[in-house]
């Protein structure tokens, strides 16, 4: 098994496990992404996320999809991990542990602050792997979102205040 970077060749499996992962988070509509856009998004002039890959025998068997967030306390970056996935016929052979010591390696070579990520709460088997590797939840936060209808009327809304 080999964890590496990403390649443009790897974003059609990288978009199909994205899909796989929105299955098992009972969400199997939910993804808009395309191979293009993705495409873009790693490896465009702008690109601003990353992406690890977990190759076996030649076959990528799971990813983490990330991006760099900011601490505005520590003064330095940390990583966001959007997506860590394993496909189901891969799991207990150590990629997802794999892939996130690389992360963490890349964040301590950068000398970035922290390494972080969110877990749905009935994903029991992921939150117990999380907890063997030594993170901690962060149970006095909770994310808020803006999205769809919401973020269209609020983000129009703000625009009309300004005139």
């Amino acid at each position: 098994m080999q964890i590496r970077p990403a390649r443009r060749e790897d974003v059609p499996v990288i978009l199909e496990l994205i899909h796989d992962l929105a299955i098992y988070e009972k969400e199997p509509h939910a993804v808009k992404n395309t191979v293009e856009a993705l495409e873009k998004n790693l490896f465009g002039e702008h690109a601003a996320v990353f992406a690890h890959v977990a190759e076996d025998r030649g076959q990528v068997q799971g990813f983490a999809l990330w991006f760099l967030n900011y601490s505005t306390w520590e003064g330095v970056h940390g990583i966001y991990l959007e997506d860590l996935y394993v496909r189901p016929e891969a799991r207990g052979k150590g990629i997802g542990k794999a892939l996130l010591r690389t992360l963490a390696e890349t964040a301590v070579d950068r000398g970035y602050a922290r390494v972080e990520w969110c877990v749905l709460n009935w994903n029991e088997p992921s939150i117990g792997f999380y907890r063997s590797l030594g993170a901690v939840a962060q149970d006095d936060w909770t994310t808020f979102r803006l999205t769809g209808d919401a973020l269209a009327s609020f983000g129009a809304s703000s625009l009309e205040d300004a005139r």
